[in-house]
C-alpha cells in the first residue's frame, strides 16, 4: 500500500510532509505535490504533518478522491523530486479551506 496526496493539496502545496519523508517520495508540480507510489514505504509520517489533511493511505482515500491515486502515479513519473521543505505559495492559506479544486490541478 502507498500513500496518496488528494485534492486538498491543490493550490496549497504546503511542504511540511517533505521534511519527514525518509525516502524522498514527494514530487512537486506547479500547484500541488504527489507521492511516487514506487518510492513510498508506507511509513505514515507524512500524514500527521499535512496541515490540510490531504494525505491518505491508498485504501482510505475518500471515494470522491479515488482518481487521485492514479493521478499521483502518473504525475510522479514526470514531476521532479522535492527533498526539502520550502515556503508555501503566498495565497496558500486562502485556498486551504476550499473543497472543490480538482479542476485547478496544473499538470
Amino acid at each position: 500500500m502507498t500513500y496518496v496526496v488528494t485534492e486538498s493539496c491543490v493550490k496549497c502545496k504546503y511542504t511540511d510532509c517533505v521534511d519527514v519523508c525518509p525516502v524522498d517520495c514527494f514530487r512537486e508540480g506547479p500547484n500541488m505535490l504527489v507521492i511516487d507510489p514506487d518510492e513510498c514505504i508506507d511509513c505514515t509520517l507524512c500524514v500527521a504533518e499535512c496541515p490540510v489533511e490531504a494525505i491518505f493511505a491508498e485504501d482510505d482515500v475518500p471515494a470522491d478522491q479515488k482518481d487521485f491515486t492514479a493521478l499521483n502515479a502518473e504525475l510522479s513519473k514526470v514531476w521532479k523530486p522535492l527533498v526539502e521543505r520550502k515556503p508555501a505559495p503566498a495565497d496558500a492559506d486562502a485556498w486551504k479551506d476550499v473543497k472543490a479544486k480538482r479542476h485547478l490541478v496544473e499538470k
